[in-house]
């Protein structure tokens, strides 16, 4: 079936869309850009002047030519850190296509506090790896850290997911047998060390390259010993008597040609492209979309219009679209990927629930991949919503979306709140991505809702109605807290995107997902 768009037929309602996320869209583009730009012009400067490219030079002389990098959370630790800016968490994650194979690339950004590590920074190291490790991506470490930030180092040292998981995350891949390959640049201080010392194989440039447990200052304090950082780490140590690197680059440049060779040279595997020329467009434009896409989240648009722009000919086989009418599901192809589509069209009632499960299931079945795109209040409440059994439902729709072996990407374009996070396989149900338009919000619940509840409750308690409202404090609290960029912030997504760049990052998304091994439904279909 080809899907065809219901514009409004008001047509102020549509200029009042479409200004709202054009809005939107212009404060995205600026914010992003900011944290591209990371330390700034001055640190970029500094770092040319010592003969050294800065990480995204190194990541865009990586990559293959004209290919595009799904780089992921941008904007990780934005307005985080009251007393410091750290932009794009000082750390740069995606997947870049290099020999023609997809992996994931963790580089440094040295402007920025110079490649210190911030509680974030870790948090978006352990992310990428987590993604690396799901869908047996080679890693790629491009290395130029001065190490923990150590105002903050109790937030980051010693508890399960801070710094130490990260070569924990190595050795574990290391098992299943994902290469790992490290090129220091810079300096790769303490714990930092290990990252090429645990890599399968690892370059340093001659030059600028050090690796080291304790850097000079603290080598004195300890022992008193006095020693410069080359006499202590540099490449003639451990090329020529530790052993610990395997090669040299001349330049940042013939590093990362190296590293291409490196990626060239693995076992031959199934072949991945990150891009799809030959899928044919959507009929209609995410310029036709803004029309649609309301300004509030309280208020419901057909999620098939945000298909009709996304998905290849705007062509969408839906299944039972007579029934559970609240959740509209169904097979479509993105840039040649095939997809099974469970969209949010109002609240999740029981029928809508059981749809999902059955189709979770068949999807299970056939090894195709999910896209779950939230939009969602949450499950419906009250007596006749718990005789029809949605708690019952929902429970079953929820095992479905944990235990589901297929990739599974969430895009978050309006509200997502409660439990319909959850069942709409939110950050907690392990998914692939979790991607984020700029309008959406996440919180346990909406701010009035929560208002009210708290109202209620305290009124209940105290019998007094006059003065301030506890209720009012917290739904403002909720409002500030649920917005799409105090998510990404804290990396509960894995980007902030821009909706016109939605089928290229989902398409990106899906195709690094394809080591994913098939893992087939013990029972076979069951019908709900």
């Amino acid at each position: 079936m080809i899907l065809s768009m219901s514009l409004p037929t008001d047509e102020g309602l549509r200029t009042k869309n479409q200004s709202h996320h054009h809005r939107l869209n212009h404060e995205l583009k600026q914010r992003l850009q900011h944290a591209i730009a990371g330390g700034g012009t001055h640190q970029k400067k500094k770092q040319h002047s010592l003969g050294k490219l800065i990480a995204r030079e190194r990541i865009a002389q990586l990559k293959d030519p004209d290919s595009y990098f799904l780089e992921l959370s941008q904007l990780a630790g934005y307005q985080l850190y009251p007393e410091y800016e750290v932009p794009c968490g000082g750390l740069i994650t995606g997947v870049a296509l290099i020999a023609g194979r997809a992996c994931m690339v963790i580089a440094n950004d040295q402007t920025v506090k110079g490649g210190s590590y911030f509680p974030i920074t870790v948090k978006k190291h352990l992310r990428a790896q987590e993604i690396a490790k799901k869908n047996g991506l080679p890693c790629i470490y491009l290395v130029d850290s001065g190490g923990a930030f150590l105002p903050l180092q109790a937030e980051l040292f010693c508890d399960r997911d801070h710094f130490g998981r990260i070569f924990y995350n190595q050795a574990k891949m290391s098992a299943q047998s994902i290469p790992q390959f490290a090129s220091v640049h810079g300096h790769c201080t303490a714990g930092g060390a290990y990252i090429p010392a645990m890599s399968d194989q690892t370059i340093m440039v001659k030059e600028h390259g050090r690796i080291f447990l304790a850097g000079p200052p603290l080598v004195e304090a300890a022992t008193g010993e006095q020693v410069t950082s080359s006499e202590l780490g540099g490449w003639q140590i451990h090329s020529e008597h530790s052993g610990l690197v395997d090669d040299l680059a001349d330049s940042d440049e013939d590093a990362m040609v190296q590293i291409r060779q490196k990626v060239a040279g693995l076992p031959p595997v199934q072949n991945i492209t990150l891009s799809y020329s030959g899928a044919s467009k959507p009929i209609y434009s995410v310029d036709d979309l803004y029309g649609i896409l309301m300004t509030s989240p309280k208020e419901l648009f057909d999620p098939r219009n945000v298909l009709a722009c996304l998905v290849d000919g705007s062509e969408f086989d839906e299944f039972k679209p007579h029934y559970g009418k609240t959740l509209v599901t169904g097979w479509a192809s993105i840039m040649g990927l095939p997809v099974g589509v469970i969209a949010n069209h109002g609240v999740l009632m029981s029928d809508s629930a059981q749809k999902a499960t059955h189709f979770i299931n068949l999807c299970t079945m056939q090894n195709t991949p999910l896209l779950f795109i939230q939009n969602i209040t949450g499950f419906m409440v009250g007596r006749h919503a718990e005789l029809n059994g949605i708690a019952k439902e929902g429970a079953k729709m929820v095992r479905a979306v944990a235990t589901a072996e297929v990739a599974k990407i969430t895009l978050i374009i309006g509200g997502s709140y409660g439990a319909g996070n959850y069942a709409m396989c939110g950050r907690a149900y392990g998914g692939d991505y979790v991607f984020t338009w700029p309008g959406a919000q996440v919180a346990i619940m909406g701010p009035d809702q929560a208002g009210f509840v708290m109202d209620y409750l305290n009124n209940k308690k105290t019998k007094n109605t006059r003065g301030p409202s506890p209720g009012a404090s917290l739904a403002q609290t909720i409002v500030q807290t649920s917005s799409a960029y105090y998510a990404t912030a804290r990396l509960w997504d894995d980007g902030l995107i821009e909706p016109q760049n939605t089928r290229q990052v989902l398409a990106s998304a899906f195709a690094s997902t394809l080591f994913k091994k098939k893992i087939s439904s013990p029972r076979g279909v069951i019908r709900m």
